[in-house]
């Protein structure tokens, strides 16, 4: 059935998807329609043409779930003999469709943009939005979100559908794009060069590193007593790895990029890791994590490994880690924990908004195929980098902290990705950041404290409508300004969001999750 999960048994490596070319429309189709192996055997041998498309008369039926569905759309006639001769060695003939998918291509004559002009504009957009909120530093969360929206619509939204006609092609060259938002972190640096020091193929992976530091006046942050005092500026971790021994080469190959924000202009993590997708320069593969991670030895490849072997075509693999203080070695022998908990918060401050809570060990012994899982957790996440022209970061959702992996998680599914847990853990994350400064803090300190709640509430909004909260349809949410474009960064169209919820288990009427977690 079209949308359904494509599993198959063939050894075909991802990353090279077929496509359907066109025959000649000199050619009679209907008689070649009657001898259908030798119109197939001239289809693939003879019939080429840079649309991608077979000319037909009669209706077509877009099973694409690469690039634009009236690109490579087949007729209707033709797709079950496509199939058919696909299942020589593919058992299922849904996955032999899912072969015909070709991959994601940019659809502009244009060149594409160059990193110098993506970082040029994306601190210029963020210098001029300070600008106006330094203007306006006692407005209401309304008015704050209309600043903040009318800029955007005018500048940064036309920039970023230009942007995603004009991205570079991918790769075929095993090499990982490693996106890294890091807020005032301490353990960057650390972060970066164990990245490096860690991988197998360290001439194969490029940092794209959002670094949102502050140079001067800074603050601690919270402290028990509630206080925060003076702090000093923080460490500029990109300029002190690209100065190390290790970090130098790795710098002027141009495998280390950043965009350097200043705290001030934080717009938070979801955000963060919108502006840090735009570094990507055409890497085969896209991972995302903290700034604050350990690495095992060989990470790069095993998450690779693990990509390859899970039984989808399009799939991801993600979980929250373990804690930093994981012993790799030991963890190389057991079954790594699984994201499978979904709960309704429960604190009128996080608007019942969808948590993904802990991790849980299922397995007894160690997997040698991924799992399915329901979600995709923000800070280890492995994907094909077409997943970034598919279904790209919204740049609606300024302030975003909860929220961003339920509204990630389904997105991506909705477009075709199936969810794997890894078999095992390759990266530790640092949890406890007890007094470290927060980006919520620096929202504070532009507006007024105690605003960045209900902003963020507010803005909430726009996930909660894609996600079908009743109490956030169309006709309930204020202001409409809201769902500006949300046809542009929502729900796929090859599966609905209303089998994602039941396919994760959640009754968005009730707040109620309803899963057997044996499923997972």
């Amino acid at each position: 059935k079209r949308g359904d999960n494509l599993r198959y048994s063939s050894k075909r490596k991802m990353g090279s998807p077929w496509s359907i070319a066109p025959m000649p429309c000199t050619t009679c189709i209907a008689a070649m329609i009657g001898v259908a192996l030798l119109f197939f055997g001239f289809l693939f041998s003879q019939s080429l043409s840079p649309s991608g498309n077979i000319v037909e008369t009669e209706k077509t039926v877009d099973f694409s779930l690469f690039g634009e569905p009236h690109q490579h759309d087949v007729p209707a006639r033709l797709r079950k003999k496509m199939v058919a001769m696909l299942t020589a060695d593919v058992k299922d003939a849904d996955a032999a469709a899912g072969l015909l998918h070709p991959a994601a291509e940019r659809s502009s004559t244009k060149d594409p943009m160059t990193l110098d002009e993506v970082t040029s504009y994306l601190e210029k957009f963020l210098h001029e939005l300070h600008r106006v909120f330094v203007e306006r530093k006692h407005s209401n969360i309304w008015q704050i979100w209309e600043s903040y929206e009318q800029l955007v619509e005018k500048t940064l939204y036309k920039w970023d559908q230009e942007y995603l006609q004009r991205m570079p092609p991918r790769r075929e060259d095993g090499s990982i794009f490693l996106s890294l938002a890091s807020y005032r972190d301490e353990n960057c640096l650390n972060t970066i060069t164990w990245a490096y020091e860690k991988s197998r193929n360290p001439e194969k992976l490029f940092v794209g590193l959002v670094q949102q530091n502050c140079d001067a006046g800074c603050h601690s942050g919270l402290l028990e007593d509630g206080k925060m005092i003076p702090a000093e500026p923080d460490e500029d971790c990109h300029k002190v790895f690209c100065e190390s021994d290790l970090g130098r080469p790795h710098c002027e190959a141009g495998r280390v990029r950043a965009l350097h924000v200043n705290e001030t202009e934080s717009l938070g993590p979801y955000a963060a890791r919108y502006f840090g997708s735009k570094l990507w320069y055409g890497e085969s593969w896209y991972m995302q994590i903290d700034a604050h991670m350990t690495f095992a030895q060989d990470w790069d490849a095993s998450s690779l490994e693990m990509l390859h072997t899970a039984p989808s075509r399009k799939p991801i693999i993600s979980h929250y880690p373990p804690p930093h203080t994981v012993n790799f070695t030991e963890a190389k022998e057991k079954a790594a924990a699984r994201l499978c908990g979904p709960v309704f918060a429960s604190s009128v401050l996080e608007s019942q908004i969808i948590r993904l809570e802990g991790l849980a060990f299922y397995d007894r012994t160690l997997q040698k195929v991924p799992k399915f899982a329901p979600f995709a957790a923000a800070g280890y996440f492995v994907a094909h980098s077409d997943a970034l022209r598919e279904v790209p970061f919204d740049p609606f959702l300024p302030w975003i902290f909860m929220g961003e992996e339920i509204i990630m998680s389904a997105r991506l599914w909705t477009h075709g990705y199936d969810i794997f847990s890894p078999t095992i853990a390759v990266l530790g994350h640092m949890y406890a950041r007890k007094h470290k400064p927060k980006f919520w803090e620096s929202v504070h300190r532009i507006f007024e404290y105690g605003i960045h709640t209900p902003l963020q509430m507010l803005v909430l909004d726009r996930v909660k409508y894609q996600i079908k909260y009743p109490e956030s349809a169309r006709d309930m949410i204020k202001p409409k300004s809201l769902l500006n474009h949300v046809e542009d960064y929502g729900m796929g169209k090859v599966r609905t969001v209303e089998k994602f919820l039941d396919f994760v288990g959640l009754d968005m009427t009730a707040k109620e999750d309803y899963q057997d977690f044996n499923h997972w």
